[in-house]
């Protein structure tokens, strides 16, 4: 069975490179444009994981995390960052959140699916 993954980010090049990586690696993949729209899709739908910027308009990632994270039915979903911010206290907050990893950009493609799988376990 296919993963869903939902990406959120407010680049609309991040957001195509991130798709282009996940769905060659044969993952399904739905794109939000920001925070609250994040927050909005992982709602109505059912991901496996979430991969999401930080910096966003409407809704950062930090606020679309804890938001999810305080819905039982979303505590259990890895929530990936990728984003440029690098700063050891921003990725503590982030853990604290309930942040499952991190990623900084420019990435990796290879290095994005080898954590997608790891967190997937497929």
């Amino acid at each position: 069975m296919t993963a869903n993954i939902l990406t959120v980010d407010d680049s609309a090049s991040i957001r195509m490179t991130t798709k282009i990586t996940l769905t060659g690696a044969g993952y399904s993949v739905t794109e939000a444009v920001d925070g609250l729209d994040g927050l909005n899709k992982a709602k109505a739908g059912n991901y496996d994981l979430i991969v999401t910027d930080l910096n966003m308009p409407n809704m950062n990632g930090l606020d679309m995390i804890r938001a999810l994270r305080q819905s039982p039915e979303h505590t259990g979903i890895p929530i990936i960052f990728l984003t440029t911010e690098s700063d050891a206290e921003m990725k503590n907050q982030a853990k604290a959140a309930g942040a499952t990893g991190w990623i900084t950009k420019p990435f990796d493609p290879e290095q994005l699916v080898k954590i997608a799988r790891k967190v997937l376990g497929r």
